[in-house]
């Protein structure tokens, strides 16, 4: 398991901030350390497969302005085999399978409303195995998975 220390969050949290933002610059911002430094642990948590910089599609630009979390209820031994199947759709975002009410989440992004009913009724429902779905309609997100924080708390000061 990847060792981290406070340095390496506050890597991780300006990246965050501008994936782009060069190794000079994050070194700049922290302080006592050095560009070669701040590289070395970049690259470090890379290989580790710790991060990935890349970029994030925002889905309203390219007109899907709405957003939809969908749970489906599974038969027991289809579960996999249909999350799989649901990640094949270009129009879901995310995937998971769940414990709980229901079997699998997804997220859905689409042009309306209307396209949403269409893709739950008729190819989500369809699909062998789904024998329930719920639909919410997300109308605001006020933080997603890429703007999470990995909180300095976690780590304890080597001065403890």
């Amino acid at each position: 398991m990847y060792e981290f220390d406070k340095i390496d969050i506050k890597i991780v949290n300006l990246l965050l901030e501008d994936g782009r933002k060069s190794a000079s610059e994050i070194a700049r911002q922290i302080g006592g350390i050095s560009e070669r430094a701040v590289r070395y642990r970049i690259q470090r948590m890379i290989d580790e497969d710790v991060i990935r910089i890349s970029a994030v599609i925002q889905p309203e630009a390219f007109g899907l302005t709405t957003r939809a979390d969908v749970w489906l209820e599974v038969e027991s031994d289809r579960i996999r085999e249909v999350a799989q199947r649901m990640a094949e759709f270009e129009n879901v975002t995310y995937v998971a399978c769940s414990i709980g009410e229901s079997d699998v989440s997804i997220q859905v992004v689409a042009k309306d409303t209307d396209e949403v009913y269409r893709f739950v009724t008729e190819v989500v429902r369809k699909v062998p195995g789904v024998r329930r779905t719920v639909t919410s309609i997300v109308p605001l997100v006020l933080k997603d998975v890429y703007q999470w924080r990995a909180p300095e708390s976690l780590i304890e000061d080597e001065d403890d």
